[in-house]
């Protein structure tokens, strides 16, 4: 059970304006959040940081990271978001949560601090928000827990976020996609720009894989802006050899080994920088996460050049994260039930890939699907992914947290030519969604936000 002091605390930071649940135009700066690391004594600074922005990729590349330092025997700090059920996952290590006693002593800390500050010392007598403070109590979390190093996975955008006041020893962009457009712009070059801010003077930044070469030139105008060393992993590196295990059996019964992953991704990563090809054994799977294990050798590799890459393999092999092809078996009368937090045109396209790829087409095919997806996703793109790929298709709201829009989702399936049937309380979707699945003994896919499975994983039940 959790302590009294996260309900507390949870209660505190709920006073203050959530992006997350509430965005809005015009709302990001820096100022608050330099003005509160002086208050707090500066607690980011001190240890080898790593800083991943992108549209997609960056929870894997943070992750990817932390795992790899974690292996070579330093404590290794992590900060991501969002969080599925616990504020904790947001704030860890890359072995797990740290101590209650770190969590509540940072909390303490940061609310105290906090509370004493008059509304008309801050910036711009700016209030405060959600997300400034959790990035905030992270900071101290990692300083109270004495990491010897951590990663910080940026929020939105780059140039404003939060946690933008950071120096790293690496940054890393990964894929840049059109993605909150209302706030960092509607085109992929305006994107990047925002991205582009965590590029920090004399900073090696490695750029993963982007679709456009303009996209490419943004970045490097910034990098050369700051003199700060780029390293192009499309360049600097060559992903080969992509094998999937799956130890699911064939028919209706699916079984595994407790000690092995159910499914899991060999591949090869070429690269000058390393003495030999990395050959990790991934449990994060689809061709573009072997990309981001590229992106994060490199930046470790550029960090740590004395990093052996057999530790930097079995740092890549053990990582993990929730909602990421997350896969639970014999759930809820099913076969398996797969957890993938897909939102964007290029992730969900890859997932599609992978169940493909990992599956076979007619267990692919005979896949249904739970999808929600809030109000600002390009759903009409997405829609037609879906057409001759699924079963059947339950559509319905992310959760109570974020807004969505359903007759627009509506109309997008009913556009792409998609059978479907919606539900607009989350829970009963999930409910019927298992209940159609389970007569064609057929598996799910919860899919199209992390705040859909956030709302429908503790619905699980083995």
């Amino acid at each position: 059970m959790e302590g009294d002091w996260q309900q507390n605390f949870s209660n505190w930071l709920d006073s203050f304006l959530n992006f997350e649940k509430l965005p809005q135009k015009d709302m990001f700066w820096l100022d608050s959040m330099q003005f509160l690391c002086e208050k707090l004594g500066n607690p980011q600074y001190g240890i080898p940081l790593f800083h991943v922005g992108g549209s997609k990729g960056k929870g894997s590349v943070s992750q990817m990271i932390a795992s790899v330092l974690s292996e070579a025997g330093m404590s290794c700090g992590v900060y991501t978001s969002p969080h599925l059920l616990s504020l904790k996952e947001r704030i860890c290590s890359a072995k797990g949560f740290f101590s209650d006693e770190v969590y509540a002593v940072s909390a303490q800390q940061l609310k105290q601090t906090v509370d004493k500050i008059p509304l008309s010392e801050l910036p711009g007598n700016r209030p405060l928000t959600w997300f400034e403070l959790v990035t905030l109590w992270g900071m101290l979390c990692m300083k109270n827990a004495g990491v010897d190093s951590a990663v910080y996975e940026v929020g939105l955008g780059g140039r404003l976020d939060a946690t933008n006041v950071i120096l790293p020893s690496c940054a890393c962009i990964g894929p840049v996609e059109l993605e909150h457009t209302e706030y960092l712009g509607d085109t992929l070059e305006k994107i990047a720009y925002e991205k582009a801010g965590i590029i920090k003077p004399n900073v090696p930044v490695v750029i993963g894989w982007q679709q456009k070469k303009s996209v490419y030139k943004v970045f490097e105008k910034k990098a050369e802006e700051v003199n700060s060393p780029v390293i192009y992993a499309q360049k600097a590196s060559k992903v080969t050899q992509i094998v999937y295990k799956n130890r699911l059996t064939n028919g209706s019964k699916y079984a595994f080994d407790a000690t092995e992953p159910l499914v899991s991704m060999d591949c090869t990563i070429k690269s000058p920088l390393f003495s030999h090809p990395l050959k990790p054994s991934l449990k994060l799977l689809g061709d573009f996460q072997a990309q981001n294990a590229a992106v994060a050798s490199l930046a470790v590799k550029t960090v740590f050049p004395s990093l052996s890459e057999d530790i930097i393999e079995r740092g890549l092999s053990k990582a993990s994260l929730p909602a990421r092809f997350e896969l639970v078996s014999h759930a809820c009368g099913l076969p398996f039930i797969l957890f993938d937090g897909a939102h964007t045109v290029r992730s969900v396209t890859g997932l599609l890939k992978t169940i493909s790829d990992v599956f076979g087409k007619k267990t692919a095919r005979s896949l249904h699907v739970l999808y929600a997806s809030a109000s600002d996703k390009d759903v009409e793109d997405i829609a037609r992914l879906f057409r001759n790929k699924t079963a059947h298709v339950t559509l319905t709201r992310p959760g109570t947290t974020k807004a969505s829009d359903m007759p627009r989702l509506q109309k997008a399936f009913s556009d792409a030519g998609i059978s479907f049937e919606s539900e607009e309380d989350t829970l009963r979707a999930f409910s019927k969604a298992c209940e159609r699945a389970r007569k064609d003994n057929a598996p799910l896919l919860v899919t199209g936000s992390f705040y859909l499975i956030a709302a429908v994983k503790p619905e699980v039940t083995l």
